[in-house]
């Protein structure tokens, strides 16, 4: 119980530095949130999404999971999904992964570990898609990181299939899908440079019809 009577100590000491900067900033916090970005990210202690980005809490619209996967079926994710980009009108969707993602090393193995194993089977999917880019690389610390990387564009790609970043794009709303990766080591984020911000950037057979 100690342990968590310093988190509550810990609470006030944060609102008193908050307070002391910006009297003010509470009730400023209290009437609504506008962020510009969705962030889907790995659940990993390591990595908080808005410490790691610079922004204030209300300027950064968080989803976590482990290894940060955004599977079709996960209705939670497809939620955040929609209330970020239909209510809160996000412009930017960015998924995160990082290199040391425990989620995605249980991947390459074949250990069982539990409930969790058929979550990760998303993961194997995109190492049996990319297989042969994978066992090429014979550095099996670099394979992982490559793994990290490649789960990351799928999912980029998973959020940009679905009908909801689709019928943003029909309605003209602006809206970018990008892939992140963190790494823990030096604590710098690093593009992957799979942008996508149109409806001409998914393949076809993806395509949804939508009205306007």
């Amino acid at each position: 119980m100690q342990k968590l009577r310093l988190l509550f100590q810990n609470n006030k000491g944060w609102v008193s530095r908050k307070i002391n900067k910006d009297p003010d900033y509470f009730h400023h916090m209290a009437e609504a949130q506008d962020p510009l970005y969705l962030w889907i990210g790995c659940s990993d202690s390591r990595v908080p999404a808005n410490e790691i980005v610079g922004l204030e809490p209300g300027e950064l619209f968080v989803h976590r999971n482990v290894a940060n996967l955004f599977p079709h079926t996960d209705f939670n994710c497809l939620s955040v999904l929609e209330y970020a980009v239909d209510l809160l009108k996000i412009q930017h969707v960015i998924v995160c992964g990082h290199y040391g993602c425990s989620g995605v090393k249980a991947a390459m193995e074949d250990h069982h570990l539990g409930l969790v194993d058929n979550w990760l089977r998303n993961i194997r999917d995109v190492y049996a898609r990319f297989k042969d880019e994978l066992e090429k690389i014979s550095d099996e610390r670099e394979r992982y990181n490559r793994l990290v990387e490649l789960n990351v564009m799928q999912q980029v790609l998973n959020v940009c299939h679905t009908t909801i970043v689709q019928g943003a794009w029909t309605r003209g709303q602006p809206l970018w899908v990008h892939g992140w990766v963190y790494d823990l080591a030096t604590g710098i984020l690093k593009d992957l440079d799979c942008c996508v911000s149109n409806i001409d950037q998914v393949e076809a057979i993806y395509r949804i019809r939508l009205s306007k």
